[in-house]
């Protein structure tokens, strides 16, 4: 297994000259994840106080919220996640169009299987928030593995990505926190720096699948 550093750099250099198509692809990817989640943020807006709501309308607000989340949002992140693979597999830099096509391209299964690995998190989050978290990143590899192995049912991509995240947990964890400056750089700026992270922070992960599949 290579060093963050080592992801960072990988996934660097495979942007050098790229960014304008991931960058392209991000802006719409979070486009998305916005527009699912303005009107659930809204809700919380009347939850606070801060706005008044007819109950009809925020359950309604609501309601395309979580529907927006599973059926366009959730999928949407296995096609991005794995156009970015792709990218840094095979140099394949049509991001958008990967993005759209991994998403759609076993709509349905893809839509299980990040419902059942969500559904799996929250029952573990029941216990206790750690267990909870500790499945969660045991189930981090659903997404390519969902695309990576369409001859798997859902539940299988699940059984696979536990045993390929065994003894790599903490290795994916230290990743993501590795990504802490950047997170709280991008809040500085008003979320403009998201669309530098987005991609830098997907193909690093990217590379940390690469990885892990080539261990297993």
């Amino acid at each position: 297994m290579r060093t963050n550093k080592e992801y960072k750099n990988a996934a660097l250099a495979s942007l050098k000259g790229n960014w304008a198509p991931a960058l392209l692809a991000s802006v719409i990817f979070i486009g998305i994840v916005w527009a699912v989640m303005l009107p659930y943020y809204t809700v919380e807006l009347v939850a606070y106080g801060l706005i008044k709501m007819e109950p009809l309308l925020m359950l309604l607000l609501l309601s395309f919220s979580w529907l927006g989340m599973l059926l366009l949002m959730r999928p949407i992140g296995v096609g991005f996640s794995n156009a970015f693979l792709q990218f840094m597999e095979r140099g394949e830099s049509d991001l958008t169009q990967k993005t759209f096509k991994g998403a759609f391209k076993g709509y349905w299964r893809n839509v299980w299987g990040i419902f059942l690995a969500g559904f799996f998190t929250f029952l573990w989050s029941l216990l206790l928030l750690i267990p909870g978290i500790i499945k969660g990143y045991s189930y981090a590899l659903v997404p390519y593995l969902l695309k990576e192995h369409p001859e798997l049912s859902a539940n299988q991509c699940i059984n696979l990505s536990c045993k390929m995240m065994k003894g790599r947990k903490f290795d994916l964890f230290w990743l993501h926190l590795s990504f802490i400056g950047w997170v709280i750089l991008a809040a500085l700026t008003l979320g403009i720096g998201l669309l530098w992270l987005v991609p830098y922070a997907e193909a690093s992960f990217a590379a940390f699948y690469q990885d892990v599949k080539r261990e297993y």
